[in-house]
C-alpha cells in the first residue's frame, strides 16, 4: 500500500513538473517574440514619401543650418522647432528599415541632449509655440531651411558659410566675403561640387587613376529622394570608370576628398576660387 501511495506522489510530483516546465517555456516564447514598442516609426505621405516620427507619430525634422551636424536653432527658433530626444535607443525599438549606427544623441549648446539621424538633429514643429498634430507635415519646406526627415534622401541641403581649403571666406560668387550658401551634400551632410572643365554629361576629371581620382571623388548612389523644393528630373547618371556618377543639370557632381568632417566646403578654393564651386538649385544647365 505504502509503495502504490509512493507511486502516486512521484506521478504526482512529475506531472507538476512538467505543467511549469510547459508553463515557463509559454512565457519565454510569448517574451521573446514580442517586439517592443516602437520609438521612432516610418511614416508615408502621398507627396513626400517615407518619414520619420515619434512614437505618437509626430514628424521629425532636419535644419538645413545644422550643415556640421551641431543644432544652431536657437532663441525663437527653438520655440517654433522644440528639439526631438529619445534616450537608450536600441535597434528593436525602431521601425523596419531604420539602422541603430544612423542614430546618435549630441548636446546642445544650452545643455540639452538630442537625438540625430545620419547626423542630422531632429527636431518638432510648433509654430506659434503649439506642436502640430500626428501626421502633419506643415513644416516640410518652411523657409526653405526645413525638411522631414526622410530615411532615403540622395540629395539634402545645407546652408553653410563656404571656406576654402586656403580658409578664406567666400561669398555664393566666390569672391572673397562673409554670407551663408544653400548648396547640395549626400545624404550625410558631405559637401557635392561640380567642375568648370566639365560638359553636359562629360567628365573630363576622372581618368580612372586612383592617385589622381582620389583628389575628387566621383559621386555615386542611386538616386531616391530629394528634397521637395527640387526638381528631381534634373538629375541622372553618367558612366565613368565602372561606375554610376550622379549629374545635375548635366555637370558630373563629385566629392573633394580632403573635406573630411560633414559641412566642410574646403574645395572652393581649389585650384582658385570657383573652379570646383558647389552645387546650387539655381546652378546653370552644363554646356554642351
Amino acid at each position: 500500500m505504502k509503495s502504490k501511495i509512493k507511486s502516486l506522489k512521484r506521478s504526482y510530483q512529475n506531472a507538476v513538473f512538467v505543467c511549469m516546465l510547459v508553463f515557463i517555456f509559454a512565457v519565454s516564447c510569448d517574451s521573446n517574440d514580442a517586439k517592443p514598442a516602437e520609438k521612432i516609426k516610418l511614416a508615408t505621405s502621398s507627396t513626400l514619401g517615407s518619414y520619420l516620427t515619434d512614437s505618437d507619430g509626430n514628424t521629425l525634422y532636419f535644419f538645413t543650418h545644422d550643415a556640421a551636424g551641431e543644432n544652431t536653432c536657437t532663441g525663437g527658433c527653438a520655440t517654433a522647432w522644440p528639439i526631438y530626444n529619445e534616450e537608450n535607443l536600441t535597434q528593436d525599438v525602431l521601425a523596419d528599415g531604420l539602422s541603430l549606427a544612423d542614430f546618435e544623441t549630441i548636446t546642445t549648446a544650452s545643455g540639452s541632449k538630442q537625438t540625430t539621424y545620419k547626423g542630422w538633429p531632429l527636431y518638432y514643429y510648433a509654430p506659434g509655440g503649439v506642436r502640430e498634430l500626428p501626421t502633419e507635415t506643415k513644416g516640410e519646406a518652411v523657409g526653405t531651411v526645413w525638411f522631414v526627415a526622410k530615411p532615403d534622401y540622395t540629395i539634402m541641403l545645407v546652408n553653410a558659410q563656404l571656406v576654402g581649403l586656403n580658409g578664406k571666406n567666400y561669398k555664393e560668387d566666390y569672391t572673397e566675403g562673409e554670407g551663408s550658401v544653400q548648396y547640395f551634400t549626400d545624404a550625410k551632410g558631405r559637401t557635392l561640387y561640380t567642375f568648370t572643365h566639365d560638359k553636359k554629361n562629360k567628365n573630363n576629371f576622372t581618368t580612372g587613376d586612383a592617385n589622381h581620382d582620389a583628389s575628387w571623388p566621383v559621386f555615386t548612389d542611386e538616386l531616391t529622394n530629394v528634397p521637395s523644393t527640387l526638381d528631381k528630373s534634373l538629375f541622372g547618371t553618367i558612366d565613368i570608370s565602372g561606375k554610376k556618377q550622379i549629374t545635375y543639370k548635366g555637370w558630373p557632381v563629385y566629392y573633394f576628398g580632403a573635406d573630411n568632417q560633414r559641412g566642410e566646403n574646403k574645395g572652393v578654393s581649389v585650384p582658385g576660387p570657383g573652379v570646383w564651386p558647389v552645387v546650387e538649385k539655381g546652378t546653370s544647365e552644363a554646356p554642351e
